[in-house]
């Protein structure tokens, strides 16, 4: 019965060490945004009619300092909205992009949904977000990079399977 209540407890302190944590103090390359997106794979494939494009083998995306590396990436257009979705899969797919600060964000996991119009990336399965040597693991983790919001949760209630984050020391920048 205390289990569920310290698990709450336990996933909002989480929450509000990795707001003060990870709010990065720049936003993600605002300039990636206007550069062109360039897709390369070993093969490809179109529903034109859906407007679903996948590429297979060896994927690498990058659109500025924006890179994504992959065994299989989807790329979704919302008819309606024309918003693109990247949905990223492997063992694992990775995510990296210097802020405007200078400073790398690297993300991977088993599956990699990158949101450019809405300015988030969610990964999931066995998901890692690593910046400044400090880095946070679990089942799901988002990021926003408007808000500079992040948030990770995990499979159970399994101590072996919790968010776990580890947090570099302000001692080892002062010594630089």
């Amino acid at each position: 019965m205390c289990k569920p209540l310290t698990k709450t407890l336990f996933t909002s302190f989480s929450a509000l060490v990795l707001s003060c944590t990870f709010s990065l103090s720049a936003y993600a390359e605002k300039a990636d945004l206007k550069k062109e997106t360039h897709i390369s794979g070993s093969r490809t494939a179109g529903d034109l009619k859906n407007k679903i494009f996948s590429y297979i083998d060896n994927v690498v995306i990058t659109q500025g300092s924006l890179t994504i590396k992959a065994d299989l990436v989807q790329v979704i257009r919302d008819i309606d909205t024309s918003k693109k979705t990247y949905i990223a899969k492997g063992k694992p797919a990775t995510f990296t992009q210097t802020l405007e600060d200078g400073t790398p964000i690297y993300l991977q996991a088993n599956e990699i949904k990158y949101q450019p119009g809405d300015n988030i990336v969610i990964v999931s399965g066995d998901a890692e977000l690593r910046q400044d040597g400090s880095n946070l693991k679990g089942n799901l983790i988002t990021y926003n990079f408007l808000t500079e919001q992040v948030s990770a949760s995990s499979n159970s209630n399994d101590d072996s399977d919790r968010v776990s984050t580890v947090l570099q020391s302000n001692v080892l920048d002062k010594n630089k």
